[in-house]
């Protein structure tokens, strides 16, 4: 993970001169069968197979979240971001509803997964991955008075192709230099505090609680099997926030900043309710386990519900931060989702790192300092490009 993340973060400087060269399509395809090959290591791993297929999908990582957010911003209108970037957010992260629940499932009662078990899911998982690169050749080119803020940009796409190579080397600087401009913005400069916050409770629901609801053992024999039900219950809440914000989102007034607000309320529950529940000792308790008591009762039910939380939290603030990048950023959507990824995956893997050693309640204060100031932030934001683009675009149904 130390591997994949720092790499990502590095690799972010260069994703939008990739995209801007090769394009957002060809970029995802040739991203996807990085993740391909990714997956298709675990059939039959090696020491050294591993770690080297963990630089390339730190790269490839890096190139497709990119161009994933050109290719959502350039098929959609200001009146239709935010509504795909709920749907895209909820067909995500739908991998860890399913996913898990077939794990949870086929592996019950294991202790012990067998060499067999491990091929059949690795080698299904590669199968698919496989077919979904391919599906990325199917995105329809959008037309060009559909592209949000993209009026001239159409206008060079026909002369595009006939294009000189040496402007591709252009093309690749301006786009590089565009993502330093960015870096330094007031609008960026807020936005990377909100955008630190996802990083840091990335890494907590997608690392550290599983380890924490693990160790726990109090839980008894089912200790193993609730991590995979953990995981089950965050995709619900994370196809749930994408969903419902992606189809409500043309019939909301107030803008982005009660979605936000939502977000950060149900965190700051899931995260007093974790504090009660889970023993301080559990994110760093030995391979055995830890007997600790936190302030109630260890309870396997508050448990999931904290998955639950975490997920619908968790989806709260990444649509709304694709969906303010998309718009804000039109015409530099590549080098904004390059600056926003490359705050994140650092700040995910500075949480990594820490929560080796930090007990559970200084990793809970530290998600509730950056997470309320998060949220402050993205609020600046917000209601300063509302009141800019107010007299152009009814900003506020979005």
């Amino acid at each position: 993970m130390a591997i994949i993340y720092g790499v990502f973060s590095a690799s972010n400087l260069i994703t939008p001169s990739v995209v801007a060269v090769v394009g957002p399509q060809l970029s995802m395809f040739a991203s996807g069968l990085f993740y391909s090959m990714y997956i298709a290591v675990f059939i039959q791993p090696f020491t050294w197979s591993f770690y080297t297929a963990s630089v390339f999908i730190g790269i490839a990582a890096a190139v497709l979240w990119t161009a994933q957010g050109n290719c959502l911003t350039i098929n959609s209108d200001e009146h239709t971001i935010g509504r795909n970037s709920g749907i895209f957010w909820a067909l995500l992260q739908s991998s860890l509803f399913f996913g898990n629940l077939y794990i949870y499932f086929a592996w019950q009662g294991k202790t012990q997964i067998s060499e067999g078990d491990r091929r059949t899911v690795f080698i299904a998982l590669t199968v698919i991955s496989l077919v979904g690169t391919v599906l990325f050749f199917l995105i329809r080119k959008p037309d060009s008075e559909n592209i949000l803020g993209e009026d001239e940009s159409s206008d060079d796409q026909d002369v595009e192709v006939n294009e000189p190579a040496q402007n591709n080397m252009t093309k690749a600087v301006d786009a590089f230099k565009k993502s330093l401009k960015l870096c330094v913005t007031k609008e960026m400069l807020l936005l990377s505090i909100t955008t630190a916050y996802t990083g840091l409770e990335l890494t907590f629901f997608s690392g550290v609680y599983g380890t924490c609801i693990g160790a726990v053992n109090t839980f008894g024999t089912e200790e193993k099997s609730l991590i995979g039900l953990s995981g089950i219950f965050i995709g619900i809440g994370e196809i749930l926030g994408g969903s419902l914000f992606g189809l409500l989102s043309k019939n909301n007034r107030f803008g982005r900043n009660p979605v936000v607000l939502l977000g950060i309320l149900v965190h700051f529950v899931a995260f007093y309710l974790i504090f009660l529940n889970m023993p301080a000792d559990a994110p760093i308790a030995p391979l055995e386990g830890t007997d600790s008591s936190a302030y109630i009762k260890p309870s396997k039910e508050v448990a999931i519900f904290c998955s639950l939380l975490l997920g619908l939290g968790d989806s709260c603030f990444n649509t709304q931060l694709l969906s303010i990048l998309g718009f804000l950023y039109s015409e530099d959507s590549a080098p904004a989702f390059a600056v926003f990824k490359f705050v994140q995956s650092i700040c995910a893997a500075v949480a990594f790192f820490y929560s080796n050693y930090l007990l559970l309640h200084w990793q809970l204060l530290l998600m509730v300092i950056f997470g309320f100031f998060g949220t402050v932030s993205f609020f600046t934001v917000e209601w300063e490009a509302a009141a800019v683009v107010a007299r152009g675009s009814d900003y506020r149904s979005i």
